[in-house]
């Protein structure tokens, strides 16, 4: 039996909000730097930097940035609970993998010749 979960999700006009003005201040920040070229590129680097990082923090304000960061979080700490293999456990599956490629090779290989000569030599009689 399936159990349905119910996902609330909160749309409140406040976060909706801050979202239409991270997204505007992305733009002003781009409008910025090309309006800033004859100031120079300090100026001009600066405006884009500042417009870009007021973004962000509006947007890491609102409910989906608060959401990336605990995402970002969590898969930290699923990261951090991985058992990583040894130096030489890596190099011996690594070996293992380069070898069985290599024999899967060989084999299609094999196989794609004596089709090809069952096919058009035995059969057709396609001589090369």
């Amino acid at each position: 039996m399936a159990s349905s979960q119910q996902v609330d999700t909160v749309n409140t006009t406040a976060d909706k909000a801050k979202l239409a003005a991270s997204v505007a201040l992305v733009v002003a920040a781009l409008v910025a730097y090309y309006l800033l070229a004859k100031q120079g590129p300090i100026a001009q680097w600066g405006g884009l930097l500042l417009g870009l990082g007021a973004a962000v923090a509006v947007f890491f304000a609102s409910e989906h940035g608060k959401e990336l960061v605990a995402f970002g979080r969590d898969a930290w700490r699923e990261v951090k609970k991985v058992v990583w293999p040894a130096r030489k456990e890596a190099v011996q599956m690594t070996a293992y993998v380069f070898g069985f490629v290599v024999i899967m090779a060989l084999f299609l290989w094999l196989t794609d010749k004596t089709l090809e000569w069952v096919f058009y030599d035995l059969i057709l009689g396609w001589k090369k």
